[in-house]
């Protein structure tokens, strides 16, 4: 099969290395005037850092990764062409199956020791879109879900390309300088409004909004959930780190996770201590997120929270 030539020779993700750039130090500039986007100098280093990091892993692992697409797709079920058409449905397709891998690296302790990295920062502005993992590889997950189009017949190059354009277009959603776009983009793509609800840790915002480039997905499968003016984002992840450290960020969560199943009193806790939600201990010491969530309502005396309503401002996530 003959592959378009802009597929083999560009990398959108390196093409937009100067948007990044410009618009990280727009939005600096725009913070020191208005003073409605929040910086600070270390959380931002440390984020650079991360991103810095996660391009290396990735060329560190990328002959893995790219020999296993080739291998699967040696044994795909039918060829798919590169015609328009395919890439409208490459697009879509790609973009469902972020929304279940990235709803798997909140529900599953596995996976969200790789994703909770991204979620670090205290801070939500253009430079904690760039707080990415190191070692992602090692979650496997690229062995089924990061595989799924290939094997179906969708070429590795094409997949590959669809999956950069989906990360560039979540760069700009993380910012607090767009409050809000118009009412039929909301309803339709993800924005900055709804992925700050994601990265909030506010009870009524947690585990919310997975989607990457169409909201669609999150209203589809029941995990919408619209931001409201009287409940602002609290951002970080619920027990936050109080570090800078980049080594530290990257790797706290699997030390935790090797300190949990070292002191497991059982195989099958220590088998839950990975597949089970984060915050999942045995004795019910911890809290996952849908239990902090029901001991909010449970505080404020409400039944379900409709997405679009809240009742009294909740306290604080412990």
């Amino acid at each position: 099969m003959d592959v378009p030539a802009f597929v083999e020779t560009w990398n959108p993700i390196t093409l937009a290395i100067p948007f990044f750039t410009i618009s990280v130090f727009a939005e600096m500039v725009h913070a020191r005037l208005t003073g409605k986007t929040r910086f600070e100098t270390r959380d931002s280093a440390s984020s650079l850092v991360m991103g810095l990091g996660n391009n290396v892993s990735s060329i560190i692992f990328g002959l893995v990764l790219g020999g296993w697409s080739v291998f699967v797709y040696e044994h795909r079920l039918m060829d798919i062409s590169f015609a328009w058409w395919v890439w409208v449905i490459a697009i879509f397709l790609d973009d469902f199956l972020y929304y279940w891998s990235h709803r798997f690296a909140h529900t599953v302790r596995w996976f969200w020791a790789d994703h909770v990295v991204h979620h670090s920062s205290q801070h939500y502005n253009l430079t904690t879109a760039l707080r990415q993992p190191w070692i992602s590889p090692f979650t496997l997950k690229f062995l089924w879900l990061g595989s799924a189009m290939v094997f179906v017949g969708f070429h590795p190059a094409l997949v590959a390309f669809v999956g950069a354009l989906n990360l560039i277009y979540q760069f700009w959603i993380h910012t607090e300088a767009i409050k809000k776009c118009p009412a039929w983009f909301e309803a339709v793509f993800n924005t900055p409004s709804h992925h700050r609800v994601h990265h909030a840790t506010n009870p009524l915002y947690l585990d919310r909004n997975y989607a990457g480039i169409f909201i669609i997905w999150d209203k589809m499968f029941g995990t919408f959930q619209a931001e409201l003016e009287d409940e602002p984002c609290r951002y970080g992840i619920v027990k936050n780190l109080g570090t800078y450290n980049p080594l530290k960020i990257c790797l706290h969560e699997w030390l935790a996770i090797v300190k949990d199943m070292a002191g497991a009193k059982s195989a099958k806790h220590a088998v839950m201590y990975l597949v089970a939600p984060p915050g999942w201990s045995p004795d019910g010491s911890r809290e996952t997120s849908s239990q902090i969530l029901a001991r909010w309502k449970a505080r404020q005396g409400v039944g379900e929270v409709e997405s679009g309503k809240a009742p009294t401002a909740p306290e604080a996530a412990e």
